[in-house]
């Protein structure tokens, strides 16, 4: 029997170290809907890359649910707001953030403007994730990105908690009738609403130096200075990581916690409701966002750590041994 156990550890060990040098390291996404009202977000992964194993989801105020993509994954999420299914035809839509599949999942479908985005690509530029949250499309209701676990000195928080639509220009705002009696539910980018190429940043004005913030962009910029305002808004506006899961909040507290470094913002189960979180700071989540993900490492032996019977600690030295071999 001992032999059988040590035989198991053996292949056990063996495997984990086998599994990473293949690639088969997952991150995790895990999205919280802290908004007064129900939320549907939408998946979307870019050409080329694999579907995750959801497209389209519900989540009630208070739950939340944690998405697995594989290495190297790229891709956006957001939220479409307002949705109905109609009782006859059974055709799914939403007033904001429609993906135009009229069903629950998108199955390849993007958020119809306007709408706030979170993107993302993992394992890019020197093994690094980048992301950002982008109003380029416009906006349709708050989220914040808070990277877990990872680092490097531009690893931190991103997001629009401001309310751009009680804010937002009367010849950007989208309002809706009915039971909403002519309220605003989402805000144009000025490119939306125009369709102007010195606001989309088309034409002869599609590179930097031709295309230029404009009022609209600017007044963005003002409310959520991490968030993309307008295309080329890059040097303010992307982040970057090694090795992150991410939690993506719609209606985020604008005193909401900024710190990176615990589990207790990733459900045990896959929709679960969310405790109550407690700020970390007085500052306003778009004025200050600070990471604190770095580990502390324990100054104690090696051999307090590593308690392993004789036959184990050659089972590790082989594990190590091939891990090793893997690295490039």
């Amino acid at each position: 029997m001992a032999r059988v156990r040590l035989l198991i550890s053996t292949l056990a060990l063996l495997i984990s170290p086998l599994m990473f040098c293949s690639g088969v390291e997952t991150r995790t996404f895990t999205v919280v809907n802290k908004c007064n009202y129900m939320v549907w977000p939408g998946i979307l992964s870019n050409a080329g890359e694999p579907a995750l194993s959801t497209t389209g989801f519900a989540l009630q105020k208070g739950q939340s649910r944690t998405i697995s993509a594989p290495a190297g994954w790229g891709g956006r999420f957001w939220g479409r707001t307002h949705c109905t299914e109609d009782p006859t035809t059974g055709n799914f839509s939403c007033l904001t953030g429609d993906c135009s599949s009229s069903k629950l999942e998108c199955s390849g479908g993007g958020a119809a403007p306007p709408a706030t985005l979170a993107e993302f690509k993992l394992d890019g530029s020197g093994g690094l994730d980048f992301f950002d949250v982008s109003l380029v499309d416009g906006y349709n209701l708050p989220m914040l990105v808070v990277p877990q676990g990872g680092s490097g000195a531009n690893c931190t928080s991103t997001g629009c908690v401001a309310d751009l639509i009680v804010s937002c220009p009367s010849e950007l705002r989208v309002t809706a009738e009915g039971e909403f009696g002519g309220r605003g539910v989402a805000c144009q980018s000025a490119c939306g609403a125009f369709q102007q190429p010195q606001y989309c940043c088309s034409g002869s004005y599609g590179s930097p130096d031709t295309c230029r913030p404009s009022q609209y962009s600017a007044a963005f910029k003002s409310a959520c200075p991490r968030a993309y305002s307008y295309a080329y808004d890059d040097r303010t506006s992307t982040f970057t990581c090694a090795s992150a899961d991410f939690v993506i909040t719609f209606c985020p507290s604008p005193r909401t916690s900024q710190k990176s470094a615990s589990s207790d913002q990733t459900p045990a189960a896959a929709t679960t409701a969310v405790a109550a979180s407690t700020p970390a700071s007085s500052e306003h989540i778009n004025s200050t966002m600070v990471y604190e993900g770095v580990m502390d490492i324990s100054g104690a032996s090696v051999s307090a750590h590593l308690h392993v019977s004789s036959p184990y600690a050659i089972t590790a030295f082989i594990s190590l041994a091939v891990a090793i071999s893997c690295l490039p």
